[in-house]
């Protein structure tokens, strides 16, 4: 048996997602003319109560077109130092807006006002780049799928909005924490200058991200998408896939959650692990003691079939979805008691 726990980006369509992309209306998205895109589009605006979206190839993208939308070259944004946009997207903040990243320390992968308040640059203080921007990412993929607190980000918007700075929220995994808070999607909408949220991680469609924003914004998203070389021509059949898959697949993900809680109780019990960080949803971070190697663990968790990644510094990463069935989760269970057991 092969498990893949790598990420919840493995997943492969559903049946059900297939029939709907290949009954897909579609036209050429460069003009705006495919109706499945623009339905999509349509869809999760008004999901999220924000005036306008736009469809991107990968959420790297939507989170880069973003920072372009609210910085100018120069200027400085405030994230955490596990936030997805400095360590995962090629150092597109500075490559593609010349902007600089202010990094805080914050609670695994979340930051609150008061870190942010005293990181916040003096507006007239021209020997330190102007701060402009707040991007905030939920769930955290570094931190280990952590959700944020609802009242935290109110507390930061009301600061953005005293120092007249944008607030970003890198959503990737935004369904996921939805599913934990019960919390609603205008919730959001009204608190977040821009967000983008992904269909190719705990929704499982094969390609695709949505950019959130103000009409005015998503017209110069437009612009920023041609010039990166995100325009797609017939894409309806990949916004098929992410309109199948907000009605069918979004409560599923409880499933995703549980199982990743179940690996993490029994990774607690390990006399090979030395700490699991809390699981609120479907990612699982753990350390081994030091007695024991990382690469030599991975290696010889693929010799039994079970993928995984390092994170570095110690630490390793199993991610649920999807396509993880129950009968690979009681083998992979099975397989870390037995581990436990010989070790």
């Amino acid at each position: 048996m092969q498990v893949n726990l790598i990420s919840d980006t493995v997943t492969k369509p559903s049946k059900g997602m297939l029939e709907a992309m290949f009954s897909a209306a579609v036209g050429d998205d460069v003009f705006k003319e495919d109706p499945s895109v623009n339905a999509l589009e349509e869809e999760v605006a008004a999901l999220f109560g924000m005036e306008a979206a736009l469809f991107f190839p990968s959420g790297t993208m939507a989170n880069q077109t973003a920072i372009k939308l609210h910085t100018q070259p120069g200027e400085q944004l405030i994230c955490d130092h596990y936030s997805h946009i400095y360590h995962y997207e090629g150092g597109g903040v500075s490559f593609n807006s010349g902007v600089s990243c202010r990094l805080l320390e914050g609670d695994r992968g979340r930051i609150n006002a008061s870190q942010i308040a005293e990181a916040i640059n003096p507006a007239d203080f021209y020997h330190s780049p102007k701060t402009t921007l707040v991007s905030l990412e939920n769930t955290t993929n570094k931190g280990g799928g952590a959700v944020y607190d609802f009242k935290e980000i109110l507390k930061i918007k009301t600061l953005c909005e005293e120092h007249h700075l944008a607030l970003h929220l890198d959503g990737a995994r935004l369904w996921n924490a939805l599913e934990v808070t019960k919390e609603q999607p205008k919730e959001y909408g009204a608190v977040f200058d821009s967000i983008s949220v992904c269909f190719s991680k705990g929704l499982g469609c094969p390609v695709g991200s949505l950019l959130l924003s103000s009409k005015e914004g998503i017209n110069k998203a437009l612009r920023f998408r041609k010039v990166f070389g995100g325009g797609m021509r017939q894409s309806g059949y990949l916004a098929a896939a992410a309109r199948y898959a907000l009605k069918h697949h979004r409560k599923d993900l409880r499933k995703d959650h549980l199982r990743a809680s179940e690996l993490a109780s029994v990774l607690q019990q390990s006399n090979f692990v030395a700490r699991v960080e809390p699981v609120e949803t479907n990612i699982v971070i753990f350390a081994l003691k030091s007695e024991f190697g990382e690469q030599d663990f991975i290696q010889r968790m693929k010799a039994l079939g079970i993928l995984m990644i390092a994170l570095g510094r110690g630490k390793l990463r199993l991610v649920t979805h999807r396509d993880y069935t129950d009968e690979q989760h009681q083998y992979v269970l099975t397989t870390l008691t037995k581990l436990n057991t010989n070790d």
